[in-house]
C-alpha cells in the first residue's frame, strides 16, 4: 500500500528485494527514491542502515536532485562485512514548509504576524525534542522564539533571525517529521574489499619452469614447485591475485593436439579445461604439477608475496572423467547413446562433455559443494568459474549462498561472455565479480557509453573485472595495433575499473592469431606448453612488464582508482582521444550538508580527496593532437577555475583549466594519467 508521502523507485534494489543489492566495505552506495506528495507542503526523506550486528545507524538526509524532479539521492558507505538492510523515511517538513512561505508572504507583507506566530509555535516543538545539554541549540531556538513574538522589532529583523544558519542547522539535527512514511527494509550485502579492487594475473602452471630439449624439441612440464618461482615476479609487478586455469588430470581421450587440431601426438598434454582421467577428477590434482603437498606450498608462498590464488571452477569432465562412470545420468545422452560432448557452433569441444542438471540435481549440487569446499581448505577463497551461464541460475544461486553462509570471504567470478540478461542475472544471484564485454570494447563511443552503463546502471548488478586478454581472447586491436596496442589497452583497464587482469605473455607483446579473422592465438596454451624467456625479454627490454608495475603502483596510491561508481566521462575535439576521470568526491548533488561529498579511502577508512584524469589515445597507428574539454563541476571545480596536474607516467606538471591541448604520441606514452592538486 503506498504510504501517506509515497515513495517509489527505490534503488539499489535487486528482484524486488529477493536478492541483496551490491555493496563493498568503504565504498560509497547511491541510494535513490522518487519522493513525492499532493499540494505544496514541503516533505524530507531520509535512509537508515540497519548494519549485520543489527544495529540502526544515524539516519542520513537524502537531497533532491538537480536534474530530475522528485527524485532524491545520498550517499552511504557500509563499514562491516556482511548483510545489511535499508530503509527510506518521508515525511511532511512543516519546518521547510514554514520556511518556503515565511520567506515569500513575510517580505511582500501578507499574514505577517501569521506567519511569525507559526514560526514561534514550531520553535517551541523543535525545543522539546533538543537535549538540555545542547547549549547552542536551545540559544538560537530562544533567539528565535523571542524574535518571532518581538513587534516592536523591525519585520526584517525578526525574519533574519528565523533565517540564521544557525538555526537552519538546528532545523537539519532536529527535523519535524509528520505523517512519517516508512518503505523498507531493502536488502544489501557488503562483501570484503577484494570483491571490488584488485589486479588479476592469469599463468599455467604447466608453463612456469617448463623446459624444452634444444636437439629434440621435447618439452618438458613446470610443477607447482617451479610456478611458485615465477610468484615473485607477478608479485612485483604490483598484482594481487593469481589466477590458475583448472589443475586436474585431463582427459585422454578425444584429446586436443595444438591448435584445436584432432590428432594429438603421445606427448602433447592437451587442455586444462578436459577435466578427469584415470587420475582422478576434479578433486585431485595433475600427476604432472605434483601434488596437494606442492600445492599448499605454492597457496604459503603466493600468501607471503601479498597474492590471493584464484582457482578455476570447470563444471565439465573429459570422456574419461570418473564421473562419467559412475554417474553417467549427469551427462546427456543422444538417441544413438552417445554422450553429447561441448558445442559453441561452429566450435566442438570433443574433448569435455558438458553437465546436465535436469536429471540429478540434488547429486550434482552435493558433489560441487563438496569439491568446492576441498579446494577452500587448500587456501583458495577465489574461484574463476568457467562458463557459468550454461548451468542453472537457480544452481548457482544455491551453490553461492551455502558457501556465503559459512564462508563469506569466498569470492566468485562470473566468465560468462553472453547475453546481458544472464550476465546481469548471474551477478544477482550472488556471484561477487564478473567478465564484461571490455575487450571488444575499442571505440571512444563504446567505451564511454560502458564505463557509464557498469558505473551507474548495472553497479548494484555486477561487479566488472576488465581482462585485457584471455587465453580465448586474442582482440584485433592487439593483433594489428603493436606494442602501443598493448600500452593503450592496459592503461585504459586499470585505470577505468577496480578490477583489472592479465594473462601471461601480455607483456611479452603475444599477438599473432591461428588465423586471420580468429581470437583464437596460434600456439595456444590451451592446447599446448609455452616455453617463455621470461628474462631474455627482460634483458633485451622486449617487456611491458614495468609499465603493468607502474599502473599497479597507480592503482595502489590512487583511492579514487579504486572505486566503481565515480567515472565521469569528459570530451575531446578527437574521436581517437578518449577522457575520462575518478574521484573520491562521489557523483551525483553532493552539495547537501547530510550527503557525503568525498569518500573514504578503501584501505584506511579515512576522509581522502583523490582526483584522476585519464586521457588516451586510442590510435595505436598514430599520433593526435586535440582539445581536451572537462566538465569542471564534476571534478569538484567552478567553471573557469584552474588547477595543476601532475602527469603520473612522465612526471610532467601542467596548469589545467577548463581547455587543454593535448598530443598524445603512442609509439612514445599514448596516454596521461594525471592526479589533479588543489590548493589548500
Amino acid at each position: 500500500m503506498v504510504g501517506r508521502i509515497p515513495v517509489m523507485n527505490v534503488m539499489p534494489v535487486v528482484d524486488l528485494g529477493r536478492q541483496p543489492a551490491k555493496a563493498t566495505v568503504g565504498e560509497p552506495l547511491p541510494v535513490r527514491a522518487t519522493v513525492f506528495r499532493e499540494g505544496h507542503d514541503k516533505l524530507g526523506a531520509e535512509v537508515v542502515l540497519v548494519d549485520p550486528t543489527g544495529a540502526r545507524r544515524a539516519p542520513v538526509r537524502l537531497a533532491k536532485h538537480p536534474q530530475e524532479p522528485d527524485r532524491y539521492e545520498a550517499w552511504v558507505v557500509p563499514d562491516l562485512e556482511g548483510p545489511w538492510t535499508f530503509e527510506i523515511q518521508s515525511w511532511s517538513d512543516p519546518l521547510a514548509t514554514w520556511e518556503h512561505d515565511a520567506g515569500l508572504k513575510i517580505p511582500a507583507g501578507v499574514d505577517v504576524e501569521l506567519m511569525f506566530t507559526e514560526g514561534r509555535l514550531l520553535c517551541e516543538r523543535v525545543k522539546e525534542s533538543v537535549p538540555a545539554a545542547e547549549a547552542d541549540a536551545h540559544e538560537a531556538l530562544d533567539a528565535a522564539i523571542v524574535a518571532a513574538g518581538d513587534t516592536d522589532r523591525p519585520v526584517a529583523a525578526r525574519l533574519a533571525v528565523l533565517q540564521a544558519p544557525e538555526l537552519q542547522a538546528v532545523f537539519a539535527a532536529y527535523p519535524l517529521r509528520e505523517l512519517l512514511t516508512v518503505e523498507g527494509p531493502f536488502p544489501l550485502y557488503a562483501d570484503r574489499r577484494r570483491a571490488l579492487y584488485g589486479s588479476w594475473y592469469e599463468f599455467f602452471p604447466r608453463s612456469e619452469g617448463a623446459t624444452q630439449d634444444p636437439d629434440t624439441g621435447a618439452v618438458t612440464s613446470g610443477t607447482f614447485r617451479t610456478a611458485a618461482q615465477r610468484l615473485d615476479a607477478v608479485a612485483a609487478m604490483g598484482f594481487d591475485v593469481i589466477y590458475l586455469p583448472p589443475v586436474h588430470p585431463i582427459g585422454e581421450v578425444n584429446r586436443k593436439g595444438p591448435n584445436n587440431t584432432l590428432t594429438p601426438g603421445p606427448d602433447d598434454p592437451g587442455s586444462p579445461w578436459a577435466i578427469g582421467s584415470k587420475d582422478g577428477g576434479h578433486d585431485a590434482i595433475h600427476p604432472d604439477l605434483g601434488d596437494f603437498d606442492d600445492f599448499d606450498a605454492f597457496v604459503a608462498r603466493a600468501r607471503e608475496l601479498g597474492l590471493e590464488v584464484a582457482l578455476d571452477l570447470a563444471l565439465q569432465a573429459a570422456p574419461d572423467h570418473p564421473w562419467v562412470t559412475s554417474h553417467p545420468e549427469w551427462f546427456t545422452t543422444r538417441a544413438d547413446g552417445t554422450i553429447a560432448h561441448a558445442e559453441n557452433p561452429p566450435k566442438k569441444y570433443q574433448d569435455i562433455y558438458p553437465i546436465n542438471f535436469d536429471n540429478d540435481p540434488t547429486g550434482i549440487s552435493a558433489e560441487v559443494l563438496r569439491i568446492v569446499r576441498l579446494w577452500m581448505s587448500h587456501g583458495v577463497r577465489i574461484f574463476r568459474v568457467d562458463n557459468p551461464h550454461t548451468k542453472p541460475v537457480a544452481f548457482w544461486e544455491w551453490l553461492l549462498a551455502e558457501v556465503r553462509r559459512t564462508d563469506p570471504d569466498v569470492l566468485f567470478l562470473a566468465e560468462a561472455f553472453t547475453r546481458p540478461a544472464m550476465m546481469r542475472g548471474l551477478g544477482a544471484v550472488g556471484f561477487q565479480q564478473s567478465y564484461t564485454y571490455f575487450t571488444w570494447r575499442n571505440a571512444k563511443w563504446e567505451l564511454e557509453e560502458y564505463l557509464l552503463e557498469l558505473a551507474r546502471e548495472s553497479d548494484h548488478l555486477m561487479r566488472p573485472n576488465f581482462f585485457v586478454n584471455t587465453p580465448d581472447i586474442l582482440h584485433a586491436y592487439l593483433q594489428y595495433g603493436g606494442p602501443a596496442a598493448f600500452k593503450i589497452r592496459a592503461a585504459i583497464a586499470a585505470t577505468s575499473a577496480p578490477s583489472w587482469g592479465v594473462y601471461a605473455g601480455y607483456e611479452l607483446f603475444e599477438h599473432v592469431a591461428v588465423r586471420p579473422g580468429s581470437e583464437e592465438y596460434l600456439d595456444s596454451e590451451k592446447y599446448q606448453i609455452r616455453v617463455r624467456d621470461w628474462e631474455g625479454a627482460e634483458r633485451e627490454g622486449r617487456t611491458l612488464a614495468p609499465y603493468l608495475t607502474r599502473l599497479n603502483e597507480i592503482r595502489r596510491r590512487h583511492p579514487a582508482l579504486q572505486l566503481l561508481r565515480n567515472v565521469a566521462v569528459h570530451w575531446s575535439d578527437d574521436e581517437n582521444v578518449l577522457v575520462f576521470s575518478k574521484s573520491t568526491r562521489m557523483p551525483g548533488p553532493a552539495n547537501h550538508a547530510a550527503t557525503p561529498p568525498v569518500a573514504p579511502d578503501p584501505a584506511s577508512g579515512e576522509t581522502c580527496d583523490d582526483t584522476v584524469i585519464v586521457v588516451v589515445n586510442l590510435d595505436p597507428h598514430a599520433t593526435r593532437e586535440t582539445t581536451v574539454h572537462l566538465d569542471l563541476p564534476a571534478l569538484g571545480f567552478e567553471w573557469g577555475d584552474t588547477f595543476a596536474v601532475h602527469d603520473e607516467i612522465t612526471g610532467q606538471d601542467w596548469n589545467w583549466g577548463q581547455h587543454n591541448f593535448v598530443r598524445l604520441d603512442p609509439f612514445h606514452e599514448p596516454a596521461h594519467i594525471l592526479t589533479v592538486r588543489r590548493n589548500r
